[in-house]
């Protein structure tokens, strides 16, 4: 069969519409008739080649649609069910087994390799192979192959396009809250970064009864989006150097929690100064280089029982916590809509635009 996709022909270059071929599901796969998909900056990453995937490819991993097939094996969905896409896992290793399915031990080769467990891909053009299967999906197209560990079943009635962004950005914000970081009723709480995954940290923040909550954002419209969906103070890091002078003036004994979103060094190095005892930080932002490093002063972290952790996909599994923020969605307490702005799917590289420029906190791509 054929649909049309945003292919990626090479690093950093833009992507084109064309169409391609897509094969049949092979076993304990799902074909999915993509209706919207976010646009994340893993995504963005991906293009440039950093994380060592193969071109031409075809990237996207926030995608949510209908099923059209399912390969053998097959048993959690069924042809016509609305589905979810999130990320790939093996299903076997011991974090697998333990329900921490975000550490998988084959995470990077499963989401990252960008070819399917037999080795081969789904999709071509003109007989020459496209890769795909890029975070089990590659749901930058009209149709993806994904995997049946990697697909959940939603309600008929589903705003695809609003769910869509949960199946990484948001979950990765607001499970680091509240499942990487297990925030408590009145525990202070600082996000670093106003894009789609520390607003989805703020909403986070607010589910799970944090207070104060500070967004520090050098965007003046973020920092008001914040404060709008549940931020009790916002900083602006450009006015007030010294963020974490900045933050004791508001709790002069340190913050239990601290989230960075942005990856921009300097913001997370002042995020050890935030803490106070028993103090926790999340690093979720990805540093613009792989030699990046943190310095943690280690007495003082010894001494008051400091922890800094890394947080993928904001420790999230598909059966559990995902259908927990979609019925927070529904009852109004993860408003993700106020961020979302939908463009049409070949407007995917005006949508980039766009968001690097600030003028979209949340993408997402149609096909209807």
């Amino acid at each position: 069969m054929e649909a049309v996709a945003a292919v990626l022909k090479e690093p950093s270059g833009p992507f084109s519409i064309e169409t391609v071929e897509v094969a049949a599901p092979k076993a304990g796969e799902v074909l999915v008739d993509i209706k919207a998909v976010g646009i994340c900056h893993t995504d963005i990453a991906a293009a440039t080649g950093a994380f060592g995937n193969p071109f031409p490819v075809v990237l996207g991993h926030e995608g949510a649609g209908v099923v059209e097939a399912v390969g053998e094996g097959v048993t959690n969905v069924r042809p016509g069910d609305k589905v979810l896409l999130t990320f790939n896992s093996c299903g076997e290793c011991k974090r697998c087994k333990s329900n921490d399915p975000a550490y998988c031990l084959q995470f990077f080769p499963m989401n990252f390799g960008c070819v399917h467990s037999d080795g081969t891909n789904r999709l071509s053009k003109d007989g020459a192979t496209v890769h795909d299967n890029f975070f089990g999906q590659s749901s930058f197209a009209a149709k993806a192959v994904a995997n049946s560990r990697n697909v959940l079943k939603v309600a008929d009635d589903a705003d695809l396009a609003t769910l869509a962004p949960l199946g990484c950005g948001i979950q990765t914000g607001a499970g680091g809250v509240m499942r990487s970081l297990s925030a408590k009723q009145g525990e202070s709480l600082v996000v670093i970064g106003g894009g789609a995954v520390g607003l989805s940290a703020v909403m986070g923040g607010k589910i799970a009864g944090c207070d104060p909550i500070i967004l520090i954002e050098p965007q003046v419209a973020r920092r008001e989006e914040g404060l709008a969906l549940g931020a009790t103070h916002a900083i602006d890091p450009i006015a007030q150097a010294n963020t974490a002078e900045a933050v004791r003036a508001i709790v002069p004994e340190g913050v239990d929690m601290v989230v960075d979103t942005s990856g921009y060094l300097p913001a997370v190095e002042q995020a050890v100064n935030m803490v106070c005892t028993l103090g926790r930080i999340g690093l979720i932002g990805v540093p613009g280089s792989l030699d990046a490093a943190l310095p943690v002063p280690l007495v003082q972290f010894i001494t008051m029982g400091g922890t800094v952790r890394g947080i993928i996909e904001g420790d999230s599994d598909i059966t559990g916590f995902l259908p927990e923020l979609i019925a927070h969605h529904a009852a109004g307490r993860l408003p993700v809509d106020q961020i979302i702005t939908r463009y049409p799917f070949s407007e995917i590289n005006q949508a980039i635009e766009d968001g690097h420029h600030g003028k979209c906190i949340k993408a997402v791509l149609t096909f209807d």
